[in-house]
């Protein structure tokens, strides 16, 4: 147990939970959103229940990965035509359906957004707890992936990661009522959420794709690197920022001019 706690464990410790940190923005932000699709009084309660079942799941699939990662990677399904191709693993299988799967969620709340006509009924329909819970515990699981992997390179530790794991998790639980409650109080910023929201569905969607190893027309298709979609994110912010202060100008020139 000694030997455990080493000054070189610890150090990939703090790397590792940073790591966690850094890869679980998308996911903190899945959570905040859907979380509102439950009634008010009960949103606090099913963040915390969903990462803290997560939590439990992520340590799992951690164990699984380490001993089953092998089986994850072998063909089950492959095409191959001049049309297209692909060679498909529960792997890349996964990572196909989670980005699928954002990319729905998002669109549907961006269509509710500005479809909403005047005189409609202004109370949100709200869904089950349960239906809730078992979406953000599913997409946890989904946005577990990338970082269990991640971690497994930096570490072979089970130890380490999984108290990474734990610490990083308990994070999400502190963070979560907090970008929560930011979006509640700035409506706008639902709008930029949701479309990075679809940005990672697009990411994850490549991604997948890349795995499997598909073609179109003979054309390969690639995944995303970190670096365009976090210039992706950057920009998307910029444009939302300038936009803000551009209505602002605009509503002071309206009530100047009457």
């Amino acid at each position: 147990m000694g030997d455990l706690f080493t000054l070189a464990n610890l150090g990939t410790l703090l790397m590792l939970i940073l790591l966690q940190a850094v890869l679980g923005f998308d996911n903190l932000l899945y959570i905040s959103l859907e979380s509102k699709r439950v009634e008010k009084s009960k949103q606090s309660y099913v963040r915390t229940l969903g990462i803290g079942i997560a939590i439990f799941l992520r340590i799992g699939l951690l164990f699984a990965l380490y001993y089953l990662l092998q089986y994850f990677q072998e063909i089950f399904f492959s095409i191959d035509n001049s049309f297209f191709s692909m060679e498909l693993n529960v792997h890349s299988l996964i990572i196909v359906f989670g980005g699928l799967f954002i990319m729905y969620t998002a669109i549907k709340e961006i269509w509710h957004m500005i479809s909403f006509e005047e005189g409609e009924q202004t109370a949100e329909k709200k869904s089950s707890l349960g239906k809730v819970l078992f979406a953000i515990v599913f997409m946890n699981v989904i946005f577990s992936f990338d970082s269990i992997l991640s971690a497994m390179a930096l570490s072979d530790n089970l130890i380490i990661m999984s108290i990474a794991i734990v610490i990083s998790g308990i994070l999400m639980i502190v963070l979560a009522d907090t970008v929560a409650n930011f979006l509640q109080k700035n409506k706008m910023y639902e709008v930029l959420g949701l479309f990075v929201l679809f940005v990672v569905g697009i990411m994850l969607l490549l991604e997948g794709s890349h795995m499997a190893g598909v073609k179109i027309f003979g054309e390969e298709i690639h995944e995303m690197s970190k670096t365009t979609f976090y210039f992706i994110i950057f920009i998307l912010v910029v444009i939302d920022i300038v936009q803000s202060k551009y209505q602002k100008k605009i509503n002071a020139t309206k009530k100047i001019e009457e």
